[in-house]
Parts: C-alpha cells; sequence; structure tokens
C-alpha cells in the first residue's frame, strides 16, 4: 500500500514518528540487499535519520527540488520515498533488478528527483543551478542537496560552495552525511577533511553542525539554517552501521556491506522492536566542533 505524501500543510510530525520513520527506512534498506546479500547498506543505516527529517519533516515534494549527489544513497531514497507516498512499497522488491527502475545507483530514470549525479561531487553545482533559477523566476521553492563526506575531496563541490556564497542562495540547504566512511576506507585516510564545519564557514555558509541520529537536533538544525540568508549546510556526524552494530561485525566494510541470511534474521527481528518502540539510535558524537 502507498502511503499518502506528506507535505507542509500536512500534521506536523513528533521526533518519534521520525525516529520510528528511520527505522522503517533501514528495514527497507535491509530488505532491498536480502536479495543479494549484499550492497550500500552501510548509507542507509547511516543517513536514516537524516531522511526521516529530510523527506519526512523538511521537504515538501509537491514544491521543492532534490538532488541527490551520491547515486549510490539511492538505497536510501527509495525507501524514504515509500514513506512518504512517492513510491509503493512493493516496488523496493524490484531494487537492483535488470530493467527495473530502482537501480542500486541512481540514474536520469531515478524518480522523486530533481536530479541525481554519476560521478561524486557534482550534485552541489546542479543544485546551486537549480536554487539560483528558482530565485529569479520567484518560485518560492526551496532546493535540497544531499551529500555524502568523500565528496569533498572534489574541487567541483568548493567551486558550487563559492559560487553559491556568491549569489546568497538562501533558497539551498545542504545536508552532508558524515559517515567517514568511502570505498578506499574511512575518509580521513584518505584525504584530512577537518575542519568541515570551519571550512564551509569560511566559504561563507550557514553551518550547524549535530549529531546524524538525533533527529531532534537534525530538525533544528534544517530550520537553522534555512532562516539563514546565507546558503545553508547541516553537517551531520553518523556511522555505517548505526541501528545494526550488534548484528553486523565492528570491522566490517561500512561502504559495502555484506550480510548473512543469519544476520538479516536478526537484524530483522532487531529493526521491527525498534521501530515499535522509537528507540534512539546510539548517538555519534559531533565531528569538527
Amino acid at each position: 500500500m502507498t502511503r499518502t505524501a506528506v507535505t507542509r500543510s500536512s500534521r506536523r510530525r513528533s521526533d518519534e514518528d521520525l525516529r520510528r520513520m528511520a527505522w522503517r527506512v533501514r528495514r527497507h534498506a535491509l530488505d532491498m540487499v536480502a536479495k543479494e546479500g549484499f550492497g550500500y547498506l552501510g548509507q542507509a543505516l547511516s543517513s536514516a535519520e537524516i531522511a526521516a527529517v529530510l523527506y519526512g519533516d523538511a521537504l515538501d515534494p509537491d514544491v521543492d527540488r532534490l538532488v541527490l549527489s551520491p547515486g549510490h544513497y539511492a538505497i536510501t531514497h527509495y525507501a524514504a520515498c515509500a514513506e512518504i507516498g512517492l513510491l509503493d512499497e512493493a516496488e523496493l522488491a524490484t531494487y537492483g533488478d535488470d530493467g527495473g527502475r530502482l537501480e542500486a545507483i541512481g540514474t536520469e530514470r531515478t524518480p522523486g528527483l530533481a536530479a541525481t549525479c554519476g560521478s561524486l561531487g557534482q550534485g552541489l553545482s546542479v543544485a546551486a543551478g537549480i536554487a539560483l533559477a528558482q530565485r529569479l523566476q520567484a518560485t518560492g521553492r526551496r532546493t535540497y542537496a544531499f551529500l555524502s563526506d568523500g565528496e569533498m575531496e572534489e574541487g567541483q563541490v568548493w567551486e558550487a560552495a563559492l559560487f553559491a556564497a556568491h549569489h546568497g542562495l538562501s533558497g539551498l540547504t545542504v545536508v552532508l552525511d558524515r559517515n567517514n566512511s568511502q570505498v578506499d576506507g574511512a575518509t580521513e585516510s584518505v584525504t584530512t577533511l577537518e575542519p568541515v564545519p570551519d571550512k564551509w564557514r569560511a566559504f561563507g555558509w550557514a553551518v550547524v553542525a549535530v549529531d546524524g541520529h538525533d533527529v531532534a537536533a537534525l530538525r533544528a538544525a534544517v530550520e537553522e539554517v534555512r532562516a539563514d540568508p546565507r546558503p545553508g549546510i547541516v553537517i551531520a556526524s553518523t556511522w555505517t552501521l548505526s541501528g545494526l552494530a550488534d548484528v553486523i561485525p565492528d570491522e566490517a566494510d561500512g561502504h559495502f556491506l555484506k550480510v548473512s541470511a543469519d544476520q538479516v534474521d536478526r537484524a530483522r527481528v532487531l529493526l521491527d522492536e525498534a521501530e515499535r518502540t522509537a528507540a534512539p539510535v546510539r548517538t555519534v558524537g559531533v565531528k569538527g566542533e
């Protein structure tokens, strides 16, 4: 059954509602990767609360524009879209199927997005262009961009950040998943990124750094940067095993997780119970503050 789409005019979700939504995002993602026993589950575990706040509270899907810069986070996007009625939950079972709409890495065919990007680091440029167009057309629409932290190693991200600040794109809000994970390992082992908040501030952005698994802190941070006349970024510190640390070994490669049938069964029980109780997720702290 498709859920009713949520807009800004709908009843505001409580923090408890958003925590439950985050647990369901994790459960959807687990079911999507369970077919093959591997996939981009870690991205959904780290960004589940971000998705709950962004899709379930901040974004008006009938009005606003959303850019997904890291295409492999499409798994989180699909799960969140099912939660707000933009996808039928039954279609999630086709994730990664040949010829299906829900490709493992998002493409121009991915439903529910203004843009998804191929090579990492391109999404902010696209979002900045859309935000400028919305302002010139006086549409009143906001533009949201979801970025991963490894993308900050790309110069194009910082060129776009300069452009957005120069043009005062107050209608542009970025949420950054700071999970310290990329395909080659921990981001800090590849390229030192810290101090991330200070760098964005130096580029002229409104910046709030929060624990990315705290829905109350996330939604307050989004509201704060949206109220600022500058483009805004919420830097969300997260963990790629968040919510399933009791099932998946700590040494697992969070960028591309492998899960056994036994782990899937145990994880489903854990996630269903956490969703039922709206349990808070183990906090990870805030990087760079």
